[in-house]
């Protein structure tokens, strides 16, 4: 049977009386919530949906994460040549990441008229000029796989949106319009652009909601029907092989007039659905959220465990980057000593790049408004673009930074110097040997340079970090020894296959900050069931330094510890600049 046989078999499947009990109870509670009156009916599609797609979704067994799991985060053609996109994508890792990576987030392959992939025409089809199903089916055989639920929106190029336009059912139920007198004072604006925008129809001149921008239209999810639409494409997401759905754009889901619009408890609701219905199909999937909010807003999408499984630790890349462009760890170690516990069986997505900027307001609460101003100022210095929001009272506020992370490590605040190498290798450092479950963006790992071509060609600041590779100009950089690109892979390679075999990165093993080192050093120790310990050392200044011993632990003998990024017994705790140590007894536990 085609995998597209699998989607209108699954459509056309009629209900009966369902046997698990439990989730249906789970469901018609939570529904009730959104569609009250109409709930029942909902439920009985949903479970239909459920039934009908089982016994295309793969299964597998085991934890849902361990200490083996590194994610890469990629576009479908991040890198090109002669094969399809997908092909060469699938054939670098086998040639080139061997044993770096289990898990794969290639962002959105489907038909767009925007923003990357982000503005989806069509969330059934893989984008032609990058492959096909086949090829998705190919990688998520290799690699635990994750695909994008485009959530919030839709192009304004999709049948959805033709059928609004055209007046046809169903899109013509599928989107916003404001009525005459709503309150829509207090929305909360990732962009600047207008929040409704003019759309010419069969019935004339119409507003529609659009948060993101004129070309990404918002669905109307008080429409149980799109409800069940977004499910049927995760149903179909799985079957393909993805048992990782990331929901993007997430917090800004459900519109209620006379409020923020951003994390209401109906969107806190539609993702434990998701949440449910994913489980019901594959044990070990995982949900994970995408909200680049201030931090306690970002953790509330775990919900008491009843939600996603994982959100994006989005203070993290810019906490990183203000302390190696400032040479002190001071806020990120205070953050990460207040870190909290997290549900049973939820964790964080660590990174330090994406396809995005670096975001800023996670920092609100954290970093002085000054400080945040400083490091703005700094990354404008090395050639960095800056994204803006819009306040309800009409004044923007910088959203997040549109730079390549090999060139926000230039230099400091101070300028420009010779350690750029060095401090963005210690801030991979950083984010691997951390809680948590970490992702690299492909372009981490050749020390790509800011792509001011692509945004001149593009007119968004986004694409200074969205380089196409040819793979042949790619090659010939990997293979000189002497390019910035051969260096940082290499040292990259050699740090995650370190990360993927030390059992105390396990993403559920416990994180205890030192709180006694000097500011220029950042340092926690990670320790398993077993009393393995791992103790984690980055210089975040360019000065040299030794730490002394003491300070680690009275009785801490540095001859029974050795350094598993260098392989070397150490004598003294001496750095260089940036130098990163992750010391592990050499003498174990029980031996």
């Amino acid at each position: 049977m085609t995998k597209d046989n699998v989607a209108n078999k699954a459509n056309q499947y009629t209900a009966s009386a369902h046997k698990d009990s439990a989730l249906a109870d789970s469901l018609l509670s939570l529904l009730n919530h959104l569609y009250p009156g109409e709930a029942e009916a909902v439920l009985e599609q949903l479970l239909s949906l459920i039934d009908g797609y089982r016994e295309y979704i793969p299964q597998s067994t085991g934890p849902l994460w361990d200490e083996t799991d590194v994610m890469l985060i990629t576009y479908g053609d991040s890198i090109l040549s002669d094969n399809t996109p997908l092909q060469t994508l699938a054939e670098f890792m086998e040639k080139q990441l061997k044993d770096c990576f289990s898990c794969l987030h290639i962002l959105p392959f489907f038909p767009y008229s925007s923003d990357d992939g982000f503005s989806v025409i069509d969330y059934r089809k893989v984008n032609p000029e990058l492959g096909k199903w086949e090829d998705i089916c190919r990688l998520s055989d290799e690699y635990r796989f994750m695909a994008d639920l485009v959530i919030n929106h839709v192009s304004r190029q999709s049948n959805w949106f033709g059928d609004f336009v055209g007046d046809y059912p169903p899109g013509n139920q599928y989107f916003i319009e404001p009525k005459l007198g709503d309150d829509l004072s207090q929305v909360v604006r990732p962009r600047n652009s207008p929040l409704l925008t003019p759309v010419w129809t069969h019935t004339g001149k119409r507003h529609v909601w659009a948060t993101f921008s004129s070309d990404q239209i918002d669905l109307n999810f008080r429409n149980p029907a799109v409800l069940g639409e977004m499910v049927k494409i995760v149903l179909l997401y799985m079957a393909q092989g993805a048992s990782l759905i990331r929901l993007d754009a997430i917090a800004y889901l459900w519109k209620e007039p006379g409020t923020h619009c951003i994390h209401l408890p109906q969107t806190h609701t539609v993702v434990k659905i998701i949440r449910l219905i994913m489980g019901a199909v594959r044990s070990n999937s995982l949900l994970l959220t995408e909200t680049n909010v201030p931090s306690e807003e970002n953790l509330s999408y775990f919900g008491t465990g009843d939600e996603a499984q994982m959100v994006y630790q989005f203070p993290l890349p810019p906490l990183i980057l203000q302390a190696l462009n400032s040479g002190t760890s001071e806020y990120l170690a205070k953050w990460a000593r207040e870190l909290p516990e997290y549900p049973e069986g939820c964790s964080v997505l660590n990174f330090t790049a994406s396809h995005d900027g670096i975001g800023v307001r996670a920092l609100e609460g954290i970093v002085p408004m000054e400080e945040v101003e400083e490091l703005v100022e700094s990354m404008r210095h090395f050639g960095g673009l800056i994204s803006t929001r819009t306040l309800p009272d009409g004044s923007h506020s910088p959203y997040e930074i549109n730079i390549s992370l090999f060139d926000a490590m230039k230099g400091t605040r101070h300028g420009e110097d010779n350690w750029q190498i060095e401090r963005f290798i210690c801030s991979q450092a950083i984010m691997l040997a951390m809680k948590g479950v970490p992702a690299v963006y492909i372009h981490s790992l050749f020390a790509t340079e800011n792509d001011l071509e692509q945004v001149e060609k593009t007119d968004r600041s986004r694409s200074i970090n969205r380089k196409k590779w040819q793979l042949d100009e790619l090659t010939q950089q990997l293979d000189d020894p002497f390019a910035a690109s051969s260096q940082v892979f290499e040292r990259m390679k050699h740090l995650l296959r370190l990360r993927r075999e030390e059992p105390c990165f396990h993403p559920d093993n416990p994180q205890i900050t030192l709180e006694q080192l000097p500011s220029s050093l950042f340092g926690f120790v990670r320790t398993n069931d077993d009393g393995r310990q791992l103790i984690a050392l980055h210089s975040v200044s360019a000065k040299l330094q030794t730490l002394e011993v003491s300070m680690l632990g009275d009785d801490m003998d540095l001859k029974e510890w050795k350094d598993l990024v260098s392989g070397n017994t150490l004598e003294e705790l001496a750095f260089k600049p940036y130098q990163v140590m992750w010391l592990v007894k050499e003498i174990e536990v029980g031996s």
